[in-house]
């Protein structure tokens, strides 16, 4: 959604319906999480994707009809033994979508959600998707306000608790609750998407494997800043666009900096006057993950100088040193992808190890 929420920002700007397909549900190998979404707007644009191609040209007619006026729908897609040839998922998996019309009038925080998330504001969109309650009826919860309704004060109050407490994770998911949000009741179904601000990855020592480290950091979605003692290396020009690039010592910087269980780390100085300091900072402060680039024989040195330093053994195992996976990785750019790979595979459970060796579900189901 986040990735579609520009082009969709235009077009409800410009008063033009829109049919919104966004997945809320999904079971076994589905290719798609849920928050993923599709949009049909005018001349039968098409935009974003619910499945990877699966089931997109039943999702387009769908789309359709309800930005023609039609009622909001909550559709399942699944693989049919039957008939390879019927609508379904090859990979035999499902997945349920919600498909609904936008316009001014069916959600009037929707053009705000998308200025929003344009600037990095925090917000979470609910969305009736089953039940009592108006399908598609669309609640935006921001830390501060609100706006729109899911047709009841009583659920709007629930949804919004809840709202602001998923936004603090980052959480995407439906929810239950009574007609007028009773906690134990489950008859009205809400899907609940965050959009927090895109997590950081904090690139440490201003080289070209940092270039490339860099690129590909924000190609995954990380607001990416890289960060150097030397100004003659820490220069914007030597750097992606968009790639904020800080000429400071690297232990200062980060201890100045806020992270988070989100926030990524790659310390690519391998050198200890820099190392040692920052990597004490970093290893005493949440990350998702942490990890320093160098040899074997360099990372023994660097980690009995840690140690030196007064650092524990638990904190010293959140170190992943040498960097990343194991691919035979030479240039720059494939030990960018093996970078990305670890953090990756660390993120969501992965074994690192090639699909052809492992077993059960390629997509296996996580909870949100």
């Amino acid at each position: 959604m986040r990735d579609v929420l520009p082009v969709l920002g235009r077009w409800y700007a410009a008063g033009v319906p829109f049919g919104l397909a966004t997945v809320v549900q999904v079971s076994r190998s589905a290719p798609r999480d849920p928050g993923a979404a599709m949009a049909v707007g005018p001349d039968e644009e098409v935009v974003g994707s619910v499945s990877g191609g699966c089931v997109e040209g039943a999702v387009f007619e769908l789309a359709q009809e309800v930005a023609a006026g039609g009622e909001a729908r909550l559709e399942t897609f699944g693989y049919s033994d039957e008939d390879a040839f019927a609508v379904g998922l090859t990979c035999g998996g499902e997945i349920t979508l919600l498909v609904r019309a936008v316009t001014a009038e069916r959600d009037p925080g929707f053009g705000a959600v998308a200025e929003s998330v344009a600037a990095g504001e925090p917000v979470t969109v609910a969305t009736v998707t089953d039940g009592p309650a108006p399908r598609g009826a669309a609640l935006a919860v921001w830390p501060d306000r609100t706006l729109g309704t899911l047709g009841a004060s009583g659920l709007d109050a629930a949804v919004t608790a809840d709202a602001r407490g998923e936004l603090a994770l980052g959480a995407t998911g439906l929810r239950h609750y009574g007609p007028e949000g009773q906690r134990r009741e489950d008859s009205v179904s809400v899907f609940l998407q965050s959009f927090a601000p895109p997590p950081r990855m904090l690139v440490f020592g201003a080289i070209d494997y940092a270039a490339a480290v860099a690129r590909i950091g924000d190609f995954l979605g990380y607001r990416v800043t890289v960060c150097d003692a030397r100004p003659v290396f820490a220069t914007p020009r030597r750097f992606p666009e968009g790639v904020e690039v800080v000429a400071e010592w690297p232990h200062r910087y980060l201890r100045d900096t806020t992270t988070d269980e989100r926030t990524v780390i790659c310390v690519l100085t391998h050198d200890p006057k820099f190392d040692v300091p920052l990597l004490t900072e970093a290893l005493r402060r949440p990350a998702a993950y942490i990890g320093a680039m160098g040899s074997r024989r360099t990372h023994a040195d660097r980690a009995e100088r840690l140690a030196e330093a007064g650092l524990t053994e638990r904190e010293l195992s959140r170190l992943r040193s040498p960097v990343g996976l194991d691919l035979g990785a030479r240039t720059p750019e494939e030990v960018a992808v093996s970078v990305a790979a670890e953090i990756v595979a660390l993120r969501w459970g992965g074994t690192g190890a090639p699909l052809t060796a492992t077993e059960g579900a390629v997509h296996p189901y996580r909870s949100s």
